[in-house]
Order: C-alpha cells, then sequence, then structure tokens
C-alpha cells in the first residue's frame, strides 16, 4: 500500500468533515492524519487527508468525493510539489542522567523546550512527518511520558491554489 496526501476544498457547513471522512470509510481506506480549518474565506474548510490505499481505488475515492455537493476541489498533493508540515508535542521525563541527550537530540533537531518542570518538559516540533517519525524513534531509548500531533498540513509549491482550480 501507498501513502497519499489529498486536500480538498469544501464549503464550510455542517456535516460536510462527516460526510467526506465516510466516503473514505466506506472505500476502506485507513486514514493516518487528517486536519481540518477554515480558509482565508470563512465560507471554505480546507480538509487535508493522509492515507493509505492503492492508486487505482484513490482515483475512485477522488471521483466519488467530486460526487458530493459541498466538495468545491480536490488536489492530489505530492511530496515533490508540495511543502507539508506536522506539528508535535512530545512530554519527556526530566531525568538528571538522560536530560543533556535529549537537549542535544532535540537542538539536533531544531525541537524546543516549550514548557519545563522538575519532573517532565514539553518539547515542540515542527517539520515534515518523516523527520518527526526519526525524532520520536530517537526519544524512545528515554522516557516518552505523551505525544500528541497535529495531521499535515500541506499547499502546492508555486502560484497555484485549491481555489484557482475551482473557479470560485
Amino acid at each position: 500500500m501507498k501513502n497519499y496526501t489529498v486536500a480538498v476544498l469544501v464549503n464550510n457547513k455542517l456535516g460536510v468533515l462527516n460526510r467526506v471522512t465516510s466516503m473514505f470509510r466506506r472505500r476502506q481506506f485507513n486514514i493516518t492524519a487528517l486536519t481540518v480549518s477554515e480558509t482565508e474565506s470563512a465560507l471554505y474548510s480546507r480538509i487535508t487527508v493522509m492515507f493509505e490505499g492503492e492508486d487505482t481505488t484513490k482515483q475512485q475515492l477522488i471521483n466519488q468525493l467530486y460526487k458530493l455537493p459541498d466538495v468545491c476541489s480536490i488536489i492530489d498533493l505530492n511530496a515533490q510539489d508540495s511543502v507539508s508540515r506536522e506539528l508535535m508535542l512530545i512530554k519527556m521525563k526530566n531525568e538528571q542522567e538522560t536530560r543533556r541527550e535529549i537537549m542535544d537530540a532535540a537542538e539536533v533537531f531544531h525541537a524546543k523546550v516549550v514548557d519545563y518542570h522538575k519532573e517532565s518538559f514539553v518539547l515542540q516540533m515542527t517539520a515534515d512527518r518523516r523527520r518527526i517519525d526519526d525524532f520520536v524513534d530517537l526519544m524512545r531509548d528515554y522516557t516518552i511520558l505523551e505525544i500528541c500531533r497535529t495531521g499535515v498540513v500541506s499547499l502546492e509549491r508555486g502560484s497555484s491554489t485549491i481555489r484557482k482550480i475551482t473557479n470560485l
């Protein structure tokens, strides 16, 4: 199975997210990340979905999404033609024996301390999904107390926008 990311521009109305995600469920795609937010206009929301599947069924899914009345536009985003980021907060146990090693790794990965207590500290990291996964793998050698990650946000490179495709 492959990983895909699509951005769906929808009318900002009650129930639209449920209808869009139900389409993924009915087509038996595993959603691995989901981000929803209002756009530059309060009339529209952007749903960014990262999921696993096959090429042929992915195209069928996109065709079915276009049939939903509140879907305005869809962009199939790939790593070469888009900029993607994810935010992660990771709470680590604050132990004198490992603190320096964790802080050194955080510096290399450009994670920053956003909360510090005697028993724990929280690091914030914004990066592409793979870089965050690599950092989490490294932190598994220490005591991770909690992790919280956003879904992926992604925009096409260059001047093209999701709204230009729809002729809104």
